[in-house]
């Protein structure tokens, strides 16, 4: 089978070659996933959640090997890794606590009507570079549980750690349950319109979510997209600068900003701006930016070379329209120290554009209204958090922010039980909880007239 090189970012070494798989072996692995739907779909969902307990005891087993093959592949410190790959066992035994519910909708002398929750068929699971083990957390073991097949495909840039993980996985699963499939760029469209897909689950940009459901609308595929985000983060006047600022500083720089919940725009209330500014200059010049199998390294590299062009185009873009550069900037490689633009205006392309990299613009701000307007005044509605020492003065700002989930004095927490999706451009439907389960399931109801 031909095979296509992966590059560790942070040597622009090879890692790895990573199977190219072609359109006829696609349609085998897809009629694989098809024929082994109906005998999963039939088991006891008591079943199923064993096995994703099973799962999640292998990933366990092997943390260590897969967290080296992230950090390998994507670059972010080992010890990231590490947490990623911890909570990517902590999702499936926590997601295969969660339950079907049955809706008795009628049971009198007449009838008696159900509405219950089915698999939808054969679900192809499309995750990001970011978080390659990570994002399968929120896709495989509910679409699982539900009684769903899975086919994964994960980025070109970043495929090893699924592979390896779906190596590990024989013998726990039937086969055709869960298949990993990589390749090129002809892959992701040949399964997004594959008519033995029945369930697209995919994370990435906004501009490849609307080609995807372009592709699912020929046959009405049903789909969930967690797509782009341009997050901001709103800082009231009353908010304590050496309480917030290191939080701040880590909800824009962790894993290199390639978070789509990431603070991206951090708007700074004017009594509170040169505090905090200072305080992420300092921040900025202190954290160890290196290889992330390093010891003590805190930022890895930007993760590949396309998306390092991206910040690095942003990055001359401010330096070109004069804008105050804080600190910061490319180094060597795809390495970008953390970089900070000091009150850039609101139509600059750092402010407009996701950099989804380690570069934040600060937002000077005197009126809250004006703040609520200006973090609103975009396509995207991911994620936004609000901080302040008054929580109910942020709660009241918090409500009015467009995103699909907003933190007050926190970001970027997320949970099992709890649901995330997108709002405007920045998605479709909701990961997580049970209401991320139950967008892998179809309603059917069933009446019996007595």
């Amino acid at each position: 089978m031909p095979t296509f090189s992966v590059i560790d970012p942070a040597t622009g070494e090879i890692t790895g070659e990573a199977p190219d798989c072609s359109r006829a072996e696609l349609d085998a692995v897809v009629a694989a996933a098809r024929a082994a739907q109906p005998g999963w779909a039939a088991r006891s969902v008591a079943d199923r959640r064993d096995a994703l307990l099973s799962i999640a005891g292998v990933i366990d087993a092997n943390a260590v090997e897969l967290a080296r093959l992230v950090t390998r592949e994507q670059g972010k410190p080992l010890p990231v890794a590490v947490a990623e790959v911890a909570g990517l066992s902590h999702w499936f035994r926590e997601t295969a606590a969660l339950d079907l519910p049955v809706t008795v909708n009628q049971d009198d002398a007449e009838r008696r009507s159900v509405t219950e929750h089915v698999p939808l068929g054969v679900v192809a699971a499309i995750t990001p570079w970011n978080y390659p083990l990570g994002q399968l957390s929120f896709k495989v073991g509910p679409a699982l549980l539900a009684g769903n097949t899975v086919i994964v495909k994960p980025s070109t840039f970043t495929p090893l750690s699924s592979l390896r993980l779906g190596e590990l996985l024989r013998g726990v699963l039937p086969d055709g349950v869960l298949t990993v499939v990589t390749g090129g760029d002809d892959l992701g469209p040949w399964l997004t319109r594959h008519p033995g897909i029945d369930k697209i689950s995919f994370t990435g940009s906004t501009r490849t979510g609307r080609a995807v459901l372009a592709g699912a609308g020929a046959t009405l595929t049903r789909v969930t997209l967690e797509l782009g985000g341009n997050d901001p983060a709103i800082v009231l006047a009353d908010a304590d600068p050496d309480q917030v600022a290191e939080q701040l500083f880590w909800a824009a720089f962790s894993n290199a900003g390639q978070i789509c919940l990431a603070t991206k725009r951090l708007y700074l209330h004017t009594d509170v701006y040169d505090r905090i500014a200072a305080r992420l200059v300092e921040l900025a010049g202190s954290v160890v930016v290196g290889n992330g199998l390093d010891e003590g390294v805190q930022i890895g590299p930007v993760s590949n070379r396309r998306q390092y062009d991206t910040v690095a185009e942003l990055f001359r873009d401010c330096q070109d329209k004069g804008y105050d550069i804080l600190t910061g900037g490319p180094t060597e490689g795809f390495f970008f120290r953390p970089t900070l633009i000091g009150n850039p205006p609101e139509d600059a392309r750092i402010v407009q554009e996701e950099q989804f990299g380690p570069i934040l613009p600060l937002l000077r701000f005197d009126d809250v209204e004006d703040a609520i307007t200006r973090a609103n005044a975009i396509e995207y509605g991911l994620g936004a958090s609000v901080w302040s020492a008054d929580p109910d003065a942020a709660l009241a700002v918090a409500r009015r922010l467009e995103a699909g989930t907003v933190w007050v004095n926190e970001v970027m927490h997320l949970s099992p039980s709890v649901p995330f999706g997108g709002l405007k451009q920045s998605g479709i439907g909701v990961e997580s909880g049970r209401a991320g389960l139950l967008e892998f399931t179809e309603r059917r109801t069933v009446t019996v007239k007595h």
